[in-house]
């Protein structure tokens, strides 16, 4: 015999299950994102681009890098900021001045960039003090009487300061 159910109590009678979900390989990957994170996390603030021609030399110095002026010397090109100020394939000896000691395209960049800093810091309060530092990223081929002459002319520009941005350990 037939028992007669109800339309509403019809699914009544049925055990619901749980569900699991496993989480496990999503939580290997948030671990790895995490870990890829920190790793490349920079606590200076100051961030850096190397040009492909540029191979720094090593170090195993833990101090870290200040704001300032990038100089970024390639064996072909030095570039201000990002910018490009001298080229091998355009250098000519008007390019060079003090017996060929100080670069003038890079010297006048320099000038450039030291008074528009100066500038922004007399219109806001709240703008950084110059600091009169040049970070200098420089491939380890080049030659040390070329990094003498962008002393040199750094020096005349007024920046002082040198901090040279190389490789650490990994």
């Amino acid at each position: 015999m037939r028992k007669n159910r109800s339309i509403r109590h019809r699914g009544t009678k049925r055990f619901k299950e749980v569900m699991d979900i496993d989480i496990t390989s999503l939580l290997d990957i948030l671990v790895i994102l995490l870990v890829f994170l920190l790793k490349s996390y920079n606590s200076s603030g100051v961030v850096l681009e190397v040009p492909k021609g540029i191979s720094l030399p090593k170090s195993e110095s833990t101090q870290i890098n200040t704001a300032g002026i990038i100089i970024q010397v390639s064996p072909s090109t030095i570039w201000v900021d990002n910018e490009v100020v001298l080229s091998s394939k355009k250098t000519s000896k008007r390019d060079f001045d003090y017996g060929g000691r100080r670069i003038v395209p890079l010297f006048n960049k320099l000038v450039k960039q030291k008074q528009l800093i100066k500038q922004v810091q007399r219109s806001s309060k709240n703008a950084k003090k110059f600091s009169g530092v040049v970070n200098l990223i420089i491939d380890k081929s080049i030659k040390y009487d070329y990094i003498k002459k962008i002393l040199f002319t750094c020096a005349e520009a007024g920046l002082r300061q040198y901090k040279f941005v190389v490789l650490g350990e990994e």
